[in-house]
């Protein structure tokens, strides 16, 4: 009877405790967001790189992947791998240099496929995830603060995301994300301005220029 309560009794706290962590994330994850998200807008120019052991592809084997991000509420303007993403709040703009193609879609990019856009940093973990507090590791001289986030489903193409959150600014500074290929992508915040003057214009997209230019647009 005394080892029954004995295991009730741990049960219990550890039930409790990992609420307690559980609440703590998600609060850390509210405040981050709420403070990046109260910002007239975001420059955020970030590296990504890729691993995956089981394939034999080891972090640093490759240069990282470069990119620039300009947010304002909903709408952005995104330059990824090549190609140039503008956002106006009602259509997307996909627009690819090499081939002078451009396709248009209405919405904004869904994450169907299961990865993680830059343009969804401040929002995404807020539906489908389980949170707990992670390590707080010394990343060149600043104090990283992880969230570690599983998602509910468990036949999610994301298996696990580390979230990086710099404990003085409580500005995002790194995104891991483990697929369930065992593929790790890792975003690093490189940059980071707020509250630019922008144009009325800046998250246009001008069809004029780009047919001057011979873009084809679909």
């Amino acid at each position: 009877m005394k080892k029954f309560t004995t295991l009730l009794l741990s049960l219990f706290i550890t039930t409790i405790t990992f609420s307690q962590n559980s609440k703590e994330a998600k609060s850390l994850l509210d405040e981050v967001s709420t403070k990046m998200g109260a910002y007239q807008n975001m420059f955020i120019g970030f590296s990504q790189t890729l691993s995956n052991k089981d394939a034999g592809i080891m972090e640093g084997d490759e240069p990282p992947i470069r990119g620039e991000i300009y947010l304002q509420g909903e709408k952005y303007s995104l330059k990824y791998l090549g190609n140039d993403f503008i956002y106006d709040g009602k259509k997307l703009y996909i627009i690819n240099n090499d081939e002078k193609e451009i396709s248009i879609t209405d919405g904004d990019l869904d994450g169907d496929d299961g990865f993680i856009y830059p343009s969804k940093l401040l929002t995404f973990y807020k539906e489908g995830y389980n949170f707990k507090m992670g390590k707080l590791l010394d990343m060149n001289g600043r104090k990283i603060q992880f969230v570690t986030l599983n998602p509910i489903d468990s036949n999610s193409d994301i298996v696990k995301v580390e979230l990086g959150i710099d404990a003085k600014t409580m500005h995002i500074y790194k995104l891991i994300q483990t697929g369930s290929n065992k593929s790790k992508t890792t975003f690093t915040i490189t940059k980071f301005k707020n509250n630019q003057s922008l144009s009325e214009t800046f998250f246009k997209f001008d069809k004029k220029k780009y047919l001057s230019q011979n873009y084809i647009i679909d």
